[in-house]
């Protein structure tokens, strides 16, 4: 089976979805429905533009420096959390041998 291409959006193209939710006579879920998006993520586009409209959909791949901080600190936690299991196991290992 082959993996599913992820689609990407234009900020152009979110701008315009966002447009619908935030005009008259649609909500979320029938924009959505409509455009041929996930309810969520329009909710999360429409968020992302009522919180700041000039720093919303900075483009594919650009995070914002808060967003790429976040990143970074999670893979590092991810990392030490698995340092620290080789360890535990190591030093469980080594405990059991000097018994």
């Amino acid at each position: 089976m082959m993996a599913e291409q992820r689609r990407t959006s234009t900020a152009e193209c979110k701008r315009e979805a966002v447009c619908l939710v935030t005009g008259p006579g649609y909500g979320v879920a029938e924009a959505a429905r409509n455009v041929g998006l996930n309810a969520t993520r329009l909710g999360r586009w429409k968020r992302e533009h009522e919180a700041g409209e000039d720093r919303a959909f900075p483009g594919q791949g650009h995070l914002s420096p808060h967003q790429a901080e976040l990143h970074r600190l999670r893979e590092e936690n991810t990392r030490l959390r698995m340092e620290r299991e080789i360890l535990t196991t190591a030093a469980a290992f080594f405990a059991n041998e000097l018994s």
